[in-house]
């Protein structure tokens, strides 16, 4: 690993902490480092409206008692490339050039339309030696819900249910669950820490009505997500959980289920990220209409259902990107192609 891999690294676990919190901007860490190879500053974007990753690892370098004569030697390291406008905070790339900065590494453009590259070209223009492309893809994979986003105008999609070893979802009928739970509960945690991290969690009308979840992250310290519900016939009313106080709700009245038409509405709702969590219906149109990212497959090896309703079925080209064991659970994490 090189000494820019090194610290374009030390950004990625940096950003990592503002995964859930910054919505709508995307996760940015940043590394001030100095000729001498020492760490003067470091910081990361927590939530929008707040300073961004440059800013505060300038603040932090300057609470360590450093300032331009010291950035003019050093080296700031930022796995996206600087902001270029104005937005809820001042331009990165500006406050860069201002405080004497002469080399700026940094690990992947920006796709949004006011920045692409030209937060790089400002500071290229200010004389600045700027080195682009540094653990691309890293940087990439870690702001794959803002990218995707920005380039496919639309949501990252993650198709997300639990199935017995049998291949079944749900039992054949209500009376038969009481309830019976087909995951243990540190895989049940997980899914909540998984809604956390996503901006928004959607369920068709019949799931509601069927199983009436809260669709919360009760079970992880986190935020909640959107809860968005498919009802075209409006047939979800105030007694339904999904309708309390716990967590925002978006009803989609659509004329019909086409997955295109329903993500192009989360679009427009600037939605960035998506958890589909049900039923097995929903989630195989997105799967057969290839609009997914990532599924995650809890399989409960203890419960049998033998008969009822079927989980869903990939298809076409994806691949295993994980695969773990969680106590008796398995869980298994797909990425389409």
């Amino acid at each position: 690993m090189t000494i820019h891999e090194k610290y374009m690294q030390r950004c990625l676990q940096l950003a990592q902490n503002g995964l859930g919190t910054t919505y709508p901007n995307p996760l940015v860490g940043s590394v001030i480092v100095s000729e001498n190879d020492e760490i003067l500053g470091e910081g990361w974007h927590k939530k929008s409206g707040e300073p961004h990753a440059e800013v505060n690892a300038v603040l932090d370098a300057v609470k360590n008692g450093y300032g331009e004569d010291a950035f003019a030697k050093a080296v700031l390291y930022v796995n996206l490339e600087p902001c270029s406008h104005t937005g809820k905070t001042p331009p990165c790339a500006s406050m860069i050039i201002q405080k004497g900065f002469k080399k700026v590494a940094v690990g992947t453009l920006d796709p949004h339309d006011k920045v692409a590259g030209k937060g790089v070209a400002l500071l290229k223009e200010a004389g600045i030696d700027v080195v682009v492309g540094i653990l691309e893809n890293k940087c990439n994979e870690l702001n794959k819900r803002f990218f995707t986003f920005h380039r496919k105008q639309r949501p990252y999609v993650i198709l997300k249910w639990a199935e017995t070893s049998d291949g079944f979802i749900a039992p054949a009928t209500k009376n038969e669950q009481k309830p019976v739970w087909i995951t243990n509960a540190n895989s049940r945690q997980l899914s909540h820490q998984l809604r956390a991290q996503e901006n928004a969690i959607l369920v068709g009308a019949k799931t509601v009505i069927d199983d009436n979840p809260s669709l919360t992250c009760r079970d992880w310290n986190g935020e909640n997500p959107l809860r968005v519900v498919l009802d075209s016939r409006n047939s979800i009313t105030s007694n339904y959980q999904v309708m309390d106080d716990a967590a925002p709700t978006l009803k989609l009245q659509l004329s019909s289920n086409d997955t295109l038409e329903i993500l192009n509405s989360l679009y427009q709702n600037n939605i960035q990220s998506v958890i589909i969590e049900g039923g097995t219906t929903t989630i195989q149109s997105f799967i057969d209409a290839g609009l997914w990212d990532e599924a995650y497959q809890f399989m409960g090896t203890e419960v049998l259902f033998h008969k009822g309703l079927k989980g869903p079925l990939l298809k076409g080209n994806y691949h295993i990107h994980k695969r773990e064991m969680i106590q008796n659970d398995v869980l298994k994490i797909y990425r389409n192609i």
